[in-house]
């Protein structure tokens, strides 16, 4: 995907951005995702909430209502134009399977991003998720021009921890009491990737996670 697309200092929008790989599909979430997101998320509340800070409370629940999922498919449409976060739902087979984003995007000095994920648990330790964030990190140093892409994990959460890894993220330690999870502030392991990381990694990452014939794809065929 090139700059092409990118006019005004805004980003078009969720209809016209699709991110393909070899076997995912990334783009925004549409109105009409409702029913597969709800199916999916309601499937594995167990595995993706323990994870996830916890809502203000009265904060609609999106998986019930459909006026909620649209008003947070709007946000991140907004914040998408306006080159504040970019969120994809993760498709396989044309089925929705997670998420992937990268949020709190800074500019100036610091041309900073997170990137943050979750997989249906059925889908987890098959390459999907790792190919999915590969997916993103191209697009946040290629089109998105960042310097510098993190990660922030709770240190308990070994299957989103195992992703870093895979992709050689740099551990660069842990901050204390970081993000409220659940209503708790957690800890979380810090990874991250900086622009010249990634073009010194780019051929290996694409080779390993993002070309037909990778390493990943071969274990599962």
């Amino acid at each position: 995907m090139s700059n092409s697309w990118r006019e005004g200092g805004r980003m078009p929008s969720r209809s016209s951005i699709f991110i393909d790989g070899p076997r995912v599909t990334l783009r925004p979430l549409r109105d009409s995702d409702f029913e597969a997101w709800r199916e999916v998320r309601n499937a594995n509340r167990d595995w993706i909430e323990p994870w996830e800070p916890l809502p203000d409370s009265g904060t609609p629940d999106a998986t019930s209502d459909k006026s909620a999922f649209r008003s947070r498919c709007a946000a991140w449409d907004r914040q998408r134009q306006f080159d504040a976060a970019y969120g994809n739902g993760i498709f396989y087979q044309d089925t929705l399977i997670g998420e992937v984003s990268l949020g709190s995007v800074q500019r100036g000095p610091f041309q900073s991003a997170y990137v943050g994920y979750w997989i249906a648990e059925r889908h987890a330790g098959n390459g999907l998720a790792p190919e999915a964030v590969a997916l993103t990190l191209r697009f946040g140093f290629d089109t998105l021009r960042l310097h510098r892409i993190e990660a922030a994990i709770v240190p308990r959460n070994a299957a989103s921890r195992r992703v870093a890894e895979k992709l050689g993220l740099r551990n660069e330690g842990t901050s204390i009491g970081l993000l409220q999870i659940r209503g708790v502030y957690e800890d979380h392991v810090r990874y991250a990737i900086v622009s010249s990381e990634w073009e010194q990694r780019r051929a290996e990452i694409e080779r390993d996670f993002l070309t037909r014939d990778s390493p990943e794809l071969s274990e599962l065929s």
